[in-house]
């Protein structure tokens, strides 16, 4: 029985195992059914939302009107420039366009145009990671018929899901274009709307404006050109700041048809090595490389596309009297300086420092105008090149770089008095003290620069060494401050093309040897101005769409980036005009009569740039000079002859109506230091009483005080550890890798230049400023607490002792000086008006002083009635 039971379960078991699977796949089978109808159903939805109001393929021939951007001046009356303002297009039949044309489109855009359906998928998954991640449209994955459809047909999307959209609408308009034109139709509708920039919609209207021909009469690399810039309309235009990447990419064309087999290896390289001739452009543009700068600011904030159709309106911070009056100075400066030096081009940028606004840039000296020689080409170095912006091209900037350095040794601890010396000197270590070099070591890494007057002053002073420029003395002081600091200095006021690396630019730093941009050593200075404080660089107010919507407002955000007194000590040096003399005429182009300008040249080696940069509290304006091709100017001191004439020209019509300001006096620096303080005749040092001529007491007034030194005169470096310039005095100064050095060029300078009759040191103190010297003051009237009605006389009435003779009693009203009484007899007796302006409490004071600076004081409180 119990093996019949058994017998008959294995079937049955088998029987509920095979029902149960198949409910479970009978589930599976309806979960699956119902989510493919719900998918169905959600990708429909999807689809009537893409495909609604989808544009009608057939509109492809029909001309795209773009909404303007416009970009104005700072009060937005002024038009500057009108991206579409003078929209150029001429349609032509496919057979015009010359064969390289379009195998050079077709390379650089989308090689394989003649084999898929519209669509490169890997193209598209790349775009939309970038359109995600960038939160801009690009055509970078796109096809040539996707870019078609874009350029042709669609709307710019702001939001994320608009941008979606769009793209979803440009893949199923490729597909249904794709299968309705071919390809050589789509690719001449291509050819005939797509935008080459400077107002240029398609390749004939671009052919006719770079090089002032047909499309059918393009060369090779004419084409090659052409064909490269699409990609990016503004960012390639052949007239903005960026011609050498578009030189680039064409060499790029080049290379991409030789790899698809339109021309051979050979035939690309010798291609990419033939000049091009573009034509000049000539269009209704102000402030020229001011608008390229900003229209450069857009396309990399707003994306290409929104650039060339958004509609924007753009207030820029440009100040178009200032930009006329830059124009005008930098134009007559070049046409002096090319007859007479032999200087062909000029920059200028202006701003305010209060607010980092750039309020002019002229890039060269005209735009315009044609090249020098006329026949130089693009990308080829041009000794003047017009349409370079050189404000934002690196050169190197003289000695307009010494601020910096001056100012990170000013906050080590080193002070405008500390004591340099200018005698010729060898900064290689590694080379002997008179400029030869010892076995095994290069001659060429020796390095012992002079001034530019070929002369050396002996010992001068912090102050003296920047005012003057002096080369030496500035090596000096970099050396002591360290480059990679002085480094950091520059770039926490805007100085970023330098990065920290000592074996890269070495001592030859502080004399320019490295490159700056003119625009960053404007914004630069503009800290020292404001007193240590920065706003960020803009020239940018206010963008709006076309909808009037605020995309983007200017917010006053500034920030401390120098201690304030060491920026009032570098405008107190760079505006002190006696500070400049020798080296300047005393009325040179620095020199203003009647106000506080501070102003630093700066000349290249081989004169090849010539620099000024000078500023008042409320506007900072630089001025750079010399050759495109970085040919030398035939002129010394280039940076006061050539470039100041021009900045001095801007700065007295800028200034012209406006009140003089002050810049505000830095505070008094203490140092223990003879060096410091300006002594370097010997190395003990002490401060004696001027009357007594004894030593100093404390009570001594500071008008009275004098530091003298004897000793044996040392260099700098004997007396302190560089990295600790108020700390202890070296115990072993050879140690310094530069003291030996520095110590034999001091020792031959003093062999001709020996130092005067040694003071003597005294050993007795002063006893003429003493306690018991101070004169004594007996007021009789008025008594502490004393009640005088507001408007009344107050008689005061005294007497003193003075063990000198009385020199002056001051009568002084709550903090003022109201009357002075010279030479006194005692007793004393005078009248004082009482004009508190209001009841309350008040303070008489009497202050005494006798000939040899004693002073004694007394004070009483004094109450005022209505």
């Amino acid at each position: 029985m119990i093996r019949d039971i058994r017998a008959h379960s294995g079937p049955m078991k088998r029987s509920g195992m095979h029902l149960q699977r198949s409910r479970i796949r009978r589930r599976v089978f309806f979960f699956v059914l119902w989510l493919a109808i719900a998918a169905a159903g959600i990708f429909g939805v999807f689809l009537f939302f893409v495909l609604q109001d989808l544009p009608d393929p057939t509109r492809l021939t029909e001309q795209n009107v773009s909404q303007s951007t416009k970009i104005y001046d700072r009060t937005g009356t002024v038009v500057l420039y009108d991206v579409h303002g003078d929209e150029r297009r001429t349609v032509v039949p496919f057979d015009r366009f010359p064969e390289r044309l379009r195998q050079a489109t077709v390379a650089i855009e989308d090689a394989d145009f003649y084999n898929h359906r519209g669509l490169d998928f890997r193209g598209i998954l790349r775009a939309l990671y970038v359109d995600l991640v960038s939160g801009n449209i690009r055509q970078g994955g796109s096809t040539i018929t996707q870019q078609l459809v874009t350029n042709s047909l669609l709307t710019r999307g702001r939001s994320l899901r608009e941008k979606v959209l769009r793209k979803i609408r440009e893949i199923v308009l490729a597909i249904i274009i794709d299968s309705r034109l071919s390809k050589d139709e789509i690719l001449a509708l291509y050819l005939n709307q797509i935008p080459y920039g400077s107002q240029a919609y398609g390749a004939e209207a671009a052919a006719e404006t770079y090089f002032g021909k047909s499309v059918e009469n393009l060369t090779l690399p004419e084409s090659a050109l052409l064909a490269g810039i699409p990609r990016a309309p503004s960012y390639y235009s052949p007239y903005g700041p960026h011609l050498d990447e578009l030189l680039q990419r064409k060499d790029l064309v080049l290379d991409r048809m030789a790899k698809l087999g339109y021309i051979t290896p050979e035939e690309a390289a010798k291609t990419q090595k033939e000049p091009l001739a573009l034509k000049r452009l000539k269009q209704n543009i102000l402030a020229p490389g001011f608008v390229f700068y900003i229209r450069d600011y857009l396309r990399q904030t707003y994306g290409e596309e929104y650039v060339e159709r958004g509609g924007l309106k753009v207030i820029t911070t440009l100040d178009w009297k200032l930009q006329q009056t830059a124009e005008e100075v930098v134009r007559n400066g070049v046409e002096r300086n090319s007859k007479l030096i032999q200087a062909e081009n000029a920059a200028l940028v202006a701003m305010d420092p209060k607010t980092g606004e750039v309020l002019a840039m002229v890039g060269s000296k005209n735009y315009f105008a044609d090249p020098v020689p006329a026949s130089c080409a693009p990308g080829v170095n041009c000794r003047f090149d017009p349409q370079v912006n050189v404000t934002l091209r690196r050169r190197q900037p003289g000695s307009a770089f010494k601020p910096f350095v001056y100012a990170t040794a000013l906050a080590k601890g080193y002070t405008p008095d500390t004591i340099l010396f200018d005698v010729p000197t060898e900064f290689n270590s590694s080379c002997n003290p008179d400029g030869t070099a010892p076995a095994g070591v290069d001659p060429r890494s020796c390095y012992s620069p002079g001034n530019y007057d070929e002369k050396f002053r002996g010992p001068v002073t912090v102050r003296s060494a920047l005012a003057q420029s002096l080369n030496v003395p500035s090596v000096e002081l970099l050396y002591l401050a360290g480059v990679d600091d002085s480094i950091q200095t520059a770039g926490r006021l805007g100085i970023t093309s330098i990065k920290p690396d000592p074996s890269r630019y070495g001592l030859a730093l502080v004399l320019g040897g490295a490159e700056v941009t003119l625009l960053d050593m404007v914004h630069a200075y503009g800290a020292f101005a404001r007193e240590g404080v920065q706003a960020p660089k803009t020239s940018v107010l206010r963008v709006e769409d076309a909808d009037g919507n605020v995309l983007e407002e200017k917010k006053e955000v500034s920030g401390q980036v120098l201690d304030p007194e060491i920026a009032r000590t570098i405008n107190g040096i760079l505006s002190d005009n006696d500070a400049r003399q020798p080296v300047f005429a005393p009325r040179s182009s620095l020199y203003f009569p009647d106000r506080a300008v501070a102003a630093k040249t700066g000349t290249t080696q081989d004169y090849r740039d010539a620099w000024t940069i000078g500023y008042t509290p409320s506007l900072v304006a630089g001025v750079w000079v010399g050759n495109n091709d970085n040919s030398p100017i035939q002129q010394k001191g280039s940076g006061v002859l050539a470039a100041a004439p021009i900045w001095r020209a801007f700065m007295d019509a800028a200034l012209e109506h406006t009140p003089p300001e002050q810049f505000t006096r830095p505070l008094p620096i203490e140092a223990d230091k003879p060096i410091l303080k300006g002594l370097w005749e010997g190395g003990r040092a002490v401060e004696i009483d001027r009357v007594s001529g004894k030593l100093a007491t404390p009570e001594t007034p500071d008008e009275f005080r004098q530091m003298i030194a004897a000793g044996e005169p040392h260099t700098i470096l004997y007396w302190i550890n560089r990295n600790n310039p108020r700390g202890p005095v070296p115990e072993n100064p050879g140690d310094d890798p530069q003291f030996r050095n520095w110590e034999t060029a001091l020792q031959k300078w003093l062999e001709t230049h020996p130092v005067g009759p040694q003071p003597v040191i005294p050993t007795e103190y002063d006893t003429i400023h003493t306690e018991a010297n101070r004169p004594k003051l007996f007021v009789s009237a008025p008594a502490p607490g004393d009640v005088v009605q507001d408007g009344k006389v107050l008689v005061v009435r005294l007497s003193f002792e003075s063990v000198f003779r009385a020199k002056e009693i001051d009568f002084i009203w709550n903090d003022e000086i109201k009357r002075t009484v010279l030479f006194p007899q005692s007793p004393l007796e005078i009248s004082l008006p009482v004009s508190n302006g209001a009841a309350g409490d008040a303070v008489l004071k009497v202050r005494a002083a006798d000939e040899f600076g004693n002073k004694s004081e007394t004070a009483i409180p004094i109450v005022v009635t209505p």
